[in-house]
């Protein structure tokens, strides 16, 4: 009998690799070029979230305004300062690499979805598949969707160019954002919360880690009688 995991599409920032922390690091000096610091709520609930919503909640925190012009010079501060924090040595999450690989040797297609613009994640990415020996299937990144998690967009785009049901994929994120993006696409979702909590919901499964995680467990998160139809 057919399995019906179609496809396994994986976050990155916190998930599968710990960028998270930089962009959290990122987000500090920034607040300290403003003359304040960042609260450790606000940081905690700028996870999983656009440039555009982050870059609210900080200066919200520190009592900014949040004017076009200073968005703008700020998010090109960001991005820029990001791009030589990632070029960095690159750190897997605690069992990602087993997780992903462990997909692979089951056949099962994958696909990374991240908020992290394009020219931001490239180097990541290009690391990733030295390590894997492979690119994911499919990649999409923030600036190339209509709208960034916790809309589904992101989810659905990619499940559209892997030409697979909604109903069987299973999306693994580490954020209240990217669990909801996909719950909203129809997706099963293993939530590994990172530098958020993450509360139940229909539909997912938690876990504290990816260590140990393997892709029959993952099977295991869709209904047994949700089967791939008969070629």
């Amino acid at each position: 009998m057919p399995s019906p995991l179609s496809a396994v599409l994986f976050d990155m920032d916190g998930t599968l690799v710990e960028s998270e922390e930089l962009w959290g690091d990122a987000l500090a000096e920034l607040a300290r070029r403003h003359g304040g610091s960042v609260s450790p709520q606000a940081r905690a609930a700028t996870v999983g979230t656009s440039m555009p919503v982050a870059l609210g909640i900080l200066y919200a925190d520190l009592g900014l305004p949040a004017d076009d012009e200073r968005l703008v010079a700020d998010t090109t501060w960001v991005e820029d300062r990001m791009v030589e924090l990632l070029a960095g040595e690159l750190q897997w999450q605690p069992g990602a690499r087993e997780l992903v690989e462990d997909v692979r040797a089951a056949g099962v297609p994958t696909a990374l979805v991240t908020t992290t613009p394009r020219r931001l994640a490239t180097a990541v990415l290009a690391r990733m598949a030295d390590d894997l020996g492979s690119d994911f299937a499919v990649t999409v990144c923030g600036d190339e969707v209509p709208a960034t998690k916790p809309d589904p967009a992101p989810y659905r785009q990619a499940m559209a160019a892997l030409r697979v049901d909604p109903a069987r994929c299973v999306v693994v994120e580490d954020s209240a954002a990217g669990v909801r993006a996909g719950l909203s696409a129809g997706a099963a979702v293993l939530g590994v919360p990172s530098l958020q909590p993450i509360a139940p919901a229909p539909g997912l499964a938690l876990r504290e880690t990816l260590a140990g995680v393997s892709v029959a467990d993952l099977y295991g998160l869709l209904d047994p009688d949700d089967e791939e139809p008969a070629a």
